[in-house]
């Protein structure tokens, strides 16, 4: 069963707020905020509860600019990660106990202590590109094949 999630980008151009994470799946990478959408929620109410719990900022606007649909090869797992564009916020990122906040410019994003598959899609993101894409994984540190392409709409 595929788990549906979200992956939250604020970006606020020339910078980019990503956080670190300290425990459970993905710890020691910079990533988005996000996570699962819990029951009785829809996909925005999870990204914006995500975003405020894990760097306590609150969402004034976000765009959903990106589907993504992971496979991890010998793993019982698929995720679908919805990607979305926080450009309007209130309050100050600080640190939580799963995510460690901090601004990077965006021509200097940590892409080595990164997901290895947003070396991909992060330039069409950076572009206000929409886009669509699938990446089997061998392990969760080697992207095997991808695909990604540019849509209209999403």
């Amino acid at each position: 069963m595929k788990k549906i999630t979200s992956n939250c980008l604020i970006y606020q151009p020339p910078r980019m707020l990503l956080g670190m994470k300290k425990r459970g799946f993905g710890e020691g990478r910079w990533n988005g905020f996000g996570g699962k959408v819990e029951e009785g929620e829809t996909l925005e109410q999870s990204a914006i509860r995500e975003v405020q719990e894990e760097c306590g900022i609150t969402v004034k606007r976000m765009e959903l600019v990106g589907v993504l649909d992971f496979e991890y090869l010998g793993k019982d797992k698929e995720v679908e990660v919805n990607i979305f564009k926080i450009a309007e916020f209130s309050g100050e990122p600080k640190e939580s106990e799963e995510m460690k906040p901090e601004w990077f410019a965006i021509n200097n994003l940590p892409f080595g202590q990164m997901w290895p598959d947003d070396e991909y899609w992060m330039p069409l993101f950076l572009e206000g590109q929409k886009f669509r894409g699938k990446f089997i994984f061998e392990g969760y540190d080697k992207v095997l094949s991808h695909e990604i392409i540019k849509v209209g709409t999403l």
